[in-house]
């Protein structure tokens, strides 16, 4: 990518929901359709590592091949993810998602008449194909819907579906744990991967391809000239694929890590029950989402990278304090709080910089790839946790991949440029 002057940062009115009062009707339904997807995303993959410990109960299955199904997931959504981005770029980002939101609907409702271990892994796994997808496409479709200084609150508030999407399936557990017994209540949450067929209707309704990508479609369709999968290594991009996708390892790394043990954390090192680790949950997850939120403010605020750097830092330092301190169960709850809130905030920033960082001919393909290597690479985490598990305990597991994530995004993310306030059409 060529290096391309930021241009002066519209002050016009830096509230958080600023943005929002100046959306057309399109826009606000991109904007909705974005959000709702994603939040679905985040229903469906949080359904196993709330059920991971019932399922480890009822197959007898040990902590390190527990992990390895979350892992097959991510790996094959990293996949799906960058094949969803080139497609993107080929035939639009509108069919893209509505060809990833009908993917993964499908493979989740699979997953609650599975036999047994080996079939869930693999339904999980082909269901990775349309997890991933849904982002790429999403992504691309809500950054290039949004004006430059607006860009960063709007995609970061769609990223906060994610949180809310993650309150939405711990309620569903206590719903359906508290009406059935174990055996049948985890089936019961995965044939809730229904839902999204009403976004899928919905989308091919209401949402439309954004101007920007339709400009670029049209004119390579003109001059014969297709993005190819591998031009996003090409010199003069490379360095920046390689650097995203080492920034996105981290990111995820470290939110999987902490995202997929700690509801099994609470109940095998803090003693406490499906039931008694709701509320537990529910301030992790209240602090997510109020982190999303701040980090979309801030990403627009004061920049990317900022937003990038100070939270983690302030992640290590709290992650190390809620697993490695001796701590009350009751300290322990509060402490949820900081810990989702700077664990998962940064994620705000990531799709609004990350558009950012490659012309829109190669958009989808940039950004799906380094966002789902990230993630593919970061799907390591979670088996490695569980694997180490066996012989450091889980809470030092934990400690030590999410610590070291977190460093990997720090130090990738000191040397990506900043973005904010840049036009994608100057982008080169």
């Amino acid at each position: 990518m060529s290096e391309t002057p930021l241009k002066p940062y519209a002050r016009d009115d830096t509230g958080l929901a600023a943005f929002y009062k100046e959306l057309s009707t399109q826009e606000r339904r991109t904007f909705w359709t974005c959000f709702i997807g994603w939040g679905l995303d985040a229903l469906d993959f949080m359904i196993y590592p709330l059920v991971i410990g019932t399922i480890m109960t009822l197959w007898r299955v040990d902590t390190g091949v527990a992990g390895l199904a979350v892992t097959g997931t991510l790996l094959t959504s990293a996949i799906g993810g960058w094949l969803a981005g080139y497609l993107a770029d080929r035939i639009g980002r509108v069919k893209t998602l509505q060809i990833t939101v009908a993917w993964f609907c499908i493979f989740s409702i699979a997953c609650a008449f599975v036999q047994n271990f080996d079939q869930l892994m693999i339904a999980r796994a082909i269901l990775g194909f349309g997890f991933g997808g849904e982002w790429a496409a999403g992504a691309v479709l809500i950054g290039e819907t949004i004006r430059p200084s607006f860009r960063g609150r709007a995609v970061g508030v769609v990223q906060s579906a994610w949180a809310a999407g993650w309150g939405a399936a711990v309620l569903l557990q206590a719903v359906m744990f508290s009406l059935f017994p174990p055996e049948t209540a985890w089936r019961a949450m995965f044939a809730f991967g229904v839902l999204p067929a009403l976004l899928l209707v919905y989308a091919r309704r209401h949402v439309h391809e954004p101007e920007i990508a339709e400009r670029a479609r049209k004119k390579r369709a003109q001059d014969g000239d297709a993005p190819s999968l591998w031009e996003i290594f090409r010199p003069g991009t490379l360095k920046t694929t390689v650097l995203g996708s080492v920034f996105m390892m981290g990111c995820q790394g470290g939110y999987y890590a902490i995202s997929t043990w700690i509801p099994t954390f609470l109940k095998t090192e803090r003693h406490l029950t499906v039931i008694n680790s709701t509320g537990y949950l529910g301030l992790l997850i209240t602090g997510s989402f109020i982190g999303y939120l701040f980090g979309a403010w801030m990403a627009d605020r004061f920049g990317r990278k900022k937003l990038f750097v100070s939270f983690s830092i302030v992640a290590i330092v709290v992650v190390l304090a809620y697993t490695q301190l001796t701590i009350s169960n009751e300290a322990i709850r509060w402490l949820g709080f900081p810990l989702g809130f700077f664990s998962s905030g940064y994620l705000a920033g990531v799709g609004s910089f990350l558009s950012e960082l490659y012309p829109t001919r190669l958009r989808g393909s940039g950004q799906g790839f380094c966002y789902n290597f990230g993630r593919g690479m970061g799907a390591l985490f979670p088996a490695l946790v569980g694997g180490f598990s066996v012989r450091f305990g889980l809470a030092t597991a934990i400690a030590i991949f999410a610590v070291l994530a977190y460093a990997l995004l720090l130090l990738s993310a000191a040397l990506l440029p900043e973005t904010r306030g840049i036009k994608l059409e100057d982008i080169r």
